[in-house]
């Protein structure tokens, strides 16, 4: 036996020996960041680009050892601390840990550092993103819920908590966002989108999210990487999706790139404040001149959020890696993207592209702010448009429609006003390549809030409540909409987005057990409930074409179709802005209600054998199914 243990000491102090000098052959790594954090195997584009940062790293040459990877290639730029270093992964590369080997010319030693390839989980290129069938719950984490008051601040935070602030941080999170699953699934919603939720270190108004600071970590006062992965996790067993937000256009002034910039192209304007005129159709307009396009696109939205630069090849791979990243390891079902239009039009068509190949069913929604129909129909996948330009992208929030319904609800009945604007809005369906893959949403957190935009009616908002649920779009919900929320009428962005009640222990109303809401709060929460748990499983709504008849002595009415068959499912809409009830006239409906139609009040469930026996109350609505008798 002691001969053995002999034999294990020389072993044992060889091990030591070679360690020591393989030590001493290995000089201390100068690697402050290297991003994508980690990647996978098996994924469709087969090549990740690194960026390695570290003091002169831009100066070392790399390889790599690692079985079935090969270093494509190296490419420095101005700033010696960053080097970009592409790997190709070959289909059959096992996951595990390479190792980069960065030899100096100024160094006799070479440094390394390990590199994480990780395995995708199964199905993960087949996910699904979200579509008609689907509604989004909007909320501002922030102002939401505050499920974890110890992460409220910490000492690497610039800004403190200060819920008495209106544009200060409040403390919401991410632990707030997943006690609330229930309360959502409960609701009828099936998709949560929160503005972002990456590092947003800023001195003031850094709640909001869209200046950010490091694009690959959450802020820490929301949680962490690892509690949003959670947090999607626990959504899916509810049978919630979630969204994230993205920003492709700008970061924040304190973002870690601004203090020492990878290289003069980086930053449009070379680092240097200039405005964007906010032109958005001059992307599109053919006689627009080339200084105001570049106005636009290159201009910065304010000083502190510096734009970047689409078109620097580097820059436009880091950020199309990123959103996969986030894609694949958080599990997303959608990406919203901030500002469309402002980036270069050619880096989103290849930023779009790039997500679709490696996830054919996902979903992704650009923000283009405008009202004109074709403005917002140029960016939509599968358009075509007269300078050539092919849209990429599957969904475009509907603002068009938006306004219309407004307009729709707002104004008084004549020729020209009230419904005929929604009614014509729709009219435009017809140049958009997917219409019902269009996100209409009744707010959001850069408007003001519907209820005190319809002046506080609650008979309009019911109306608006059934044309977001039952109009052939994909809905968008604006949390606190569902209890009558309030804001000024002109923007304000700190009380559009005021706390949701309940959300923090101290409040004295809250919104998800119902605790202190007034009548018209709760029936108002009642309302949207039924309607989105209705909607779920309705085909004629989520698959269903669509038919509207002009409006008519005060009446907006549409039908829903969805056809088995030889037979029809059909949901039938009234909405009616007289102050009396109002009979229909089946003549005028004949084309589409046959005699064998049996009418069913979707809420009351009363049953009508026709439409001739109906009337709709005063200011009020009606969801009628008809199926054959």
């Amino acid at each position: 036996m002691s001969q053995f243990n002999g034999y294990f000491r020389m072993i044992k102090s060889a091990l030591l020996y070679g360690l020591i000098i393989y030590s001493s052959a290995v000089s201390a790594t100068p690697i402050e960041r290297v991003e994508p954090l980690f990647w996978w195997t098996g994924m469709a584009n087969q090549q990740v680009q690194l960026m390695v940062y570290g003091e002169n790293i831009g100066r070392t040459t790399v390889t790599t050892s690692y079985s079935n990877v090969t270093i494509l290639n190296t490419e420095q730029v101005d700033n010696p601390n960053y080097l970009f270093v592409t790997l190709d992964i070959a289909p059959d590369t096992q996951p595990g840990q390479l190792t980069l080997e960065f030899s100096s010319p100024t160094s006799s030693s070479p440094f390394r550092y390990l590199y994480e390839l990780k395995a995708r989980e199964a199905g993960s290129a087949e996910r699904q993103g979200f579509n008609q069938s689907d509604a989004i719950y909007l909320l501002v984490p922030d102002r939401f819920a505050n499920g974890d008051p110890t992460n409220d601040a910490s000492k690497e935070t610039l800004e403190l908590p200060n819920r008495s602030e209106p544009n200060g941080r409040h403390g919401g999170d991410i632990q707030g966002m997943s006690n609330a699953l229930s309360y959502l699934h409960d609701m009828g919603f099936t998709q949560i989108w929160s503005t972002p939720l990456t590092e947003n270190n800023s001195g003031a108004y850094s709640y909001h999210g869209y200046a950010a600071t490091d694009l690959y970590r959450i802020d820490p006062r929301f949680g962490n990487n690892a509690t949003y992965r959670d947090f999607v996790s626990k959504a899916k067993v509810q049978g919630i999706g979630v969204i994230k937000d993205i920003v492709l256009n700008h970061i924040g002034i304190e973002h870690w790139w601004m203090k020492d910039v990878p290289d003069a192209n980086w930053i449009n304007n070379n680092a240097a404040f200039s405005p964007t005129n906010h032109a958005r159709q001059t992307v599109q307009d053919p006689y627009s001149a080339n200084i105001d396009k570049s106005a636009f696109v290159a201009g910065w939205f304010v000083p502190t959020m510096p734009d970047l630069n689409q078109q620097h090849p580097l820059l436009a791979t880091y950020l199309i890696q990123n959103s996969i990243w986030w894609i694949e390891y958080a599990g997303l079902s959608g990406i919203r993207e901030d500002t469309y239009s402002y980036a270069d039009k050619t880096f989103l068509s290849r930023w779009a592209n790039s997500i679709l190949n490696e996830y054919p069913n996902f979903t992704m929604v650009g923000e283009e702010w405008s009202a004109n129909p074709l403005i917002v129909a140029y960016w939509q996948q599968d358009k075509t448009n007269i300078d050539g330009y092919e849209g990429t992208m599957p969904s475009m929030m509907d603002f068009p429609n938006y306004y219309g319904m407004l307009a729709a609800l707002n104004e008084e009945e004549s020729w020209d006003t009230g419904w005929i604007k929604l009614y014509q809005s729709l009219a435009n369906d017809g140049i958009y390549p997917n219409p019902s893959k269009l996100v209409l949403f009744e707010g959001n957190h850069d408007t003001a809030r519907l209820f005190s935009l319809l002046d506080e009616d609650v008979h309009k908002f019911a109306q608006a409540m059934v044309l977001m649920t039952t109009l052939p779009r994909i809905p968008q919900f604006f949390y606190g909409t569902e209890i009558l929320m309030q804001s000024p009428k002109q923007r304000d962005d700190g009380l559009v987005r005021s706390d949701f009640p309940g959300g923090w222990d101290e409040d004295a109303r809250n919104a998800f057990t119902g605790q202190g809401l007034n009548a018209q709060q709760r029936q108002a929460q009642s309302l949207l409930s039924r309607l989105l748990n209705y909607r779920k499983n309705n085909l004629a709504i989520s698959h269903g074409s669509m038919t509207h008849f002009f409006p008519q002595d005060g009446v907006y009415s549409y039908v829903r179709g969805e056809k088995h068959g030889s037979t029809h499912n059909q949901l039938w809409v009234f909405l009616s802005k007289n102050d009396q009830p109002v009979a229909l006239d089946s003549a005028r409906y004949e084309e589409l209600a046959p005699d064998t139609c049996l009418f069913t009040d979707v809420l009351s469930g009363q049953q009508y054998s026709g439409l001739n026996e109906i009337s709709i109350p005063a200011r009020a609505w009606l969801m009628l199914e008809c199926q054959p008798k």
